[in-house]
């Protein structure tokens, strides 16, 4: 009795040889890769997002029309 189980067609099971499973695996691959820098991409954008208007403080002699002392 054999103990050694072989496939019928190893060509089957073969990632390059069979372009259906491997072209479905690498479309998977594509979106999740795609889905991944969609989200990181939006998560940069929002921590780096315009947080308002800053209350800055301007010299009076500065502004468009200065005042001197």
């Amino acid at each position: 009795m054999d103990h050694h189980v072989q496939a019928d067609k190893p060509e089957r099971t073969d990632f390059a040889r069979n372009w259906v499973s491997s072209s479905r695996f690498l479309f998977h691959v594509q979106i999740f890769t795609f889905t991944a820098m969609l989200m990181g991409g939006c998560y940069g954008l929002y921590s780096m997002r315009y947080k308002g208007k800053p209350n800055v403080e301007v010299p009076e002699s500065s502004l468009y029309t200065p005042k001197y002392k």
